[in-house]
């Protein structure tokens, strides 16, 4: 029964989000434009990921003999959607669901937050608003509001795709019955304006908590042997047969039937970092599986294993071509003992 339940909870997690590197950005009509900087650049970044977290430390670098204002902005992953596809959020009840946090030379930022509603890629932002709707789709005072629709409103926000009657329709006592839930995407952005001073470093430093997707067993794999799915374990992962053998070797050690392997997914978008001017001068990644029985797998060059859970990444002039995903291989057992 325990393994029953855990599978049918990690089920959900079908989907990951990813978040970004900052980026700079420009106000526009229509919110906030990303722009490349041929002033600023990146001259460190250190990364650590983990499944409980992710800390970046950013050194940006004024190269011009003039203060630089600009805005710097972080794109948050969309959430939301249709109700058949699930992400892993860690707060489903806030605005800020991924405890976003930035300082600015040892300086914490109270950073500006712009959402907006989206169905299809259309902005319907002004309309949730009207109705005096939460804009955060997963939160529970979000699908209570939607109860208080007019009829009318509710009408025309199923025609736009923007809710969702969970009840088709179904009738009580020849009575209509709805249970609408949102299905809009939810886009939103940290920004903050900031100078950087001529000829001068600025340290940024920000965390959240990331976005842990997973499936409720092993996909890239079969009785040790890869499945249709390992082609795109071998591009998104860098998953090889050693990968596989290793994998096999922990299902078949394994004698508890309350004890499985499943996966995890983390991920984290490197390519914004190319909107600064020039190559990251430095650049250094840590990704820590937080557990020395744990497995895990992601693309980069020269990886070393620096400690028990940790593998380390360093680069000059770098140019990231891709962005970083992360497959880790876990145990039930090692998942709730991290979620007590």
């Amino acid at each position: 029964m325990t393994k029953l339940l855990f599978a049918c909870a990690f089920q959900a997690l079908a989907a990951t989000s990813a978040l970004a590197n900052d980026s700079m950005a420009t106000l526009g009509a229509g919110g906030l434009i990303f722009t490349r900087s041929e002033e600023i650049t990146m001259a460190k970044e250190d990364l650590y990921i983990s499944p409980e977290k992710v800390e970046v430390k950013y050194l940006y670098r004024n190269t011009t003999d003039k203060p630089v204002k600009t805005i710097v902005a972080f794109p948050m992953p969309k959430i939301g959607g249709p109700v058949e596809i699930m992400s892993a959020v860690p707060d489903e009840q806030s605005d800020n669901f991924m405890d976003f946090s930035v300082v600015q030379d040892g300086q914490e930022i109270e950073a500006n937050l712009q959402q907006r509603v989206l169905v299809r890629g259309i902005d319907m932002t002004a309309e949730v608003e009207a109705q005096g709707v939460p804009l955060q789709p997963l939160a529970k005072e979000t699908t209570e509001a939607l109860k208080s629709l007019y009829p009318e409103v509710a009408k025309d926000w199923l025609a736009k795709g923007l809710i969702y009657d969970l009840n088709g329709g179904a009738n009580n006592n020849g009575q209509p019955v709805t249970e609408y839930v949102p299905v809009w995407e939810l886009e939103s952005i940290f920004w903050w304006e900031t100078t950087f001073p001529a000829n001068a470093d600025v340290e940024v430093e920000h965390r959240y908590k990331p976005s842990v997707g997973g499936s409720s067993g092993i996909v890239f794999a079969f009785d040790g042997k890869p499945s249709e799915a390992y082609p795109d374990y071998q591009k998104r992962y860098c998953v090889d047969q050693a990968f596989v053998d290793a994998t096999t070797k922990l299902e078949s050690k394994n004698k508890d039937p309350e004890v499985f392997y499943f996966e995890q997914w983390l991920s984290y978008i490197l390519t914004t970092g190319n909107n600064w001017y020039g190559p990251i001068g430095d650049f250094h990644l840590t990704v820590d599986k937080l557990h020395a029985e744990s497995l895990v797998s992601f693309c980069g060059e020269n990886v070393k294993k620096t400690g028990p859970t940790t593998f380390e990444m360093r680069a000059k002039d770098y140019y990231p071509m891709d962005d970083l995903n992360i497959l880790l291989i876990v145990t039930n057992k090692v998942w709730m003992q991290d979620q007590q």
